[in-house]
């Protein structure tokens, strides 16, 4: 639509009351006014407002089932809230374990503590260079101590790679992970995993993204993601016999199941004797969840790596 052809935006701004009306006018049950007031206060009539979305009966009027309640409406934020939480737990430990797994196998098997500055590591010289320029950046910007010490110290344009990497983001790991030249390199990085290279550096990209909607508050729990990750075929058998598999163009296999469930196997070889997958079950049950919304399979529970 071009410039000429758009409308001014002419709604006027609501008061806490005013909104609190408007759910109400969508057949929203609103029993305690003053408890949605203060939420709406909180939290954005757009944000809330989103989480009214699945209970619609006509998405054009907006007016949801009847007997839909404000609390119906909250206890899924608050179950997606806690659920991001929890995805950027087991990220975490993802994140951390695979800049371990990168700084030590690049420079043991390049015998040099600073296998990151060599282009010839990698396949693409303007992306390694595009790294480059931003770990420079955000070594110059850090204030952690072992950085300032590593950089007053010694000579290197850049400190070693088992440094560095604690600076790299989630995003960061996968673009310097997937430009690696060298197919054996990446292969030495994803065995400690028992992942494929390649499952290994779509699942990296997928979760750069995830990690990103979920560090940024964005809804998660439906949420349909742009790019489908790709799956492993072979490997240890509790994985491959708890992935979905679907038809390629199926918007199931864009969502959270295949992503929790290769978090779940990362997290069993990297945290033993975690407590995610209980967490996780306890915060489904909790908020009387339709896993199903998140392209969950029927028989979910009875699947090796969630039993």
């Amino acid at each position: 639509m071009t410039t000429q052809n758009k409308i001014l935006f002419t709604k006027p701004p609501k008061t806490f009351a005013e909104q609190v009306q408007i759910l109400q006018s969508h057949g929203l049950d609103i029993p305690d006014q003053s408890k949605a007031e203060f939420y709406l206060s909180q939290l954005n009539y757009y944000r809330l407002s989103a989480y009214c979305l699945p209970f619609e009966t006509n998405h054009t009027t907006h007016q949801v089932a009847r007997g839909t309640t404000f609390d119906d409406v909250l206890n899924l934020y608050i179950f997606d809230r806690e659920l991001r939480l929890l995805l950027l737990d087991a990220i975490e430990k993802i994140e951390v374990s695979l800049r371990t797994q990168m700084a030590y196998h690049l420079s043991h098997r390049h015998n040099t503590a600073h296998p990151h500055l060599d282009p010839s590591i990698f396949h693409n010289t303007g992306r390694h260079q595009d790294g480059l320029n931003k770990l420079k950046k955000d070594v110059h910007q850090s204030d952690e101590d072992f950085i300032r010490h590593l950089t007053t110290k010694y000579q290197e344009t850049l400190p070693p790679i088992w440094a560095v990497v604690e600076l790299m983001t989630m995003g960061q790991l996968y673009k310097w992970f997937s430009n690696i030249n060298e197919r054996q390199d990446r292969k030495a990085i994803c065995q400690v995993y028992n992942l494929n290279e390649a499952v290994m550096t779509s699942f990296c990209e997928h979760l750069s993204l995830v990690r990103n909607k979920a560090a940024h508050h964005a809804r998660l729990w439906n949420r349909v993601f742009p790019k489908q990750m790709k799956l492993p075929t072979v490997g240890p058998n509790d994985l491959i016999n708890s992935i979905l598999r679907l038809p390629h163009n199926d918007r199931n296999l864009k969502k959270l199941y295949n992503t929790l469930t290769i978090m779940l196997y990362l997290m069993d070889i990297m945290a033993p004797g975690h407590h995610w997958k209980t967490r996780l079950k306890n915060l489904i049950n909790t908020h009387a969840i339709d896993p199903e919304k998140m392209g969950f399979p029927a028989d979910w529970k009875n699947r090796p790596l969630w039993i």
